[in-house]
């Protein structure tokens, strides 16, 4: 029992360092942005994914990688996925259409990066800027690279999720979904 909450405490302290660090502070440059989608409404970005679109338009402004992918396909019903409404909203916002790329497919973390890492290797890229909320920061990096793809994180602060309760749950919720990946792999 001391052995698995050592490595609940572990492994939460592991997420919640990973979190309050921004690799662009010491990486300067990637082959691409990655931004992993969160939830769209007809096409409109929900805060929490138009939080990490803003981080993305950043890292694309700072000249940090010369491409920004967007990730993320949709749910029954929905009219477009996550990942052309990203698109769509990057361009609204002044980024260069041939330098936004969707692709519209997973419908989780893993899956998306699946398809981030299948088309940055069609292109000839190695290592990514990856945007999401800070709590992910931990497994997305870790699958990134169990994929092939050095992984730096740079999450968005901008996020919906402003309460302490709201950062709190996502810590914890983290710190469950990081153990089920190392444990069991893949989603």
């Amino acid at each position: 029992m001391l052995t698995v909450l050592g490595i609940l405490i572990a492994t939460g302290v592991a997420v919640w360092r990973a979190a309050h660090t921004d690799d662009a502070r010491h990486v300067m440059r990637a082959d691409a942005i990655v931004v992993l989608g969160a939830a769209q409404y007809n096409g409109t970005p929900t805060p929490v994914f138009a939080g990490r679109l803003k981080q993305a338009e950043l890292l694309f402004r700072e000249r940090r990688a010369p491409e920004v992918i967007v990730l993320g396909g949709n749910q029954p019903g929905d009219v477009t996925t996550e990942g052309a409404a990203g698109r769509n909203y990057l361009i609204e916002h002044g980024l260069p259409p041939a330098d936004v790329v969707s692709e519209p497919q997973g419908n989780d973390t893993y899956e998306s990066l699946q398809a981030a890492v299948n088309y940055m290797k069609a292109h000839d890229q190695h290592s990514a800027f990856l945007v999401s909320d800070p709590w992910h920061n931990l497994r997305i990096k870790k699958m990134a690279s169990d994929l092939g793809i050095q992984a730096y994180a740079s999450a968005t602060w901008q996020s919906a999720a402003r309460s302490q309760g709201t950062r709190l749950s996502g810590y914890v919720r983290e710190t469950f979904a990081y153990l089920d990946y190392r444990i069991f792999g893949g989603h």
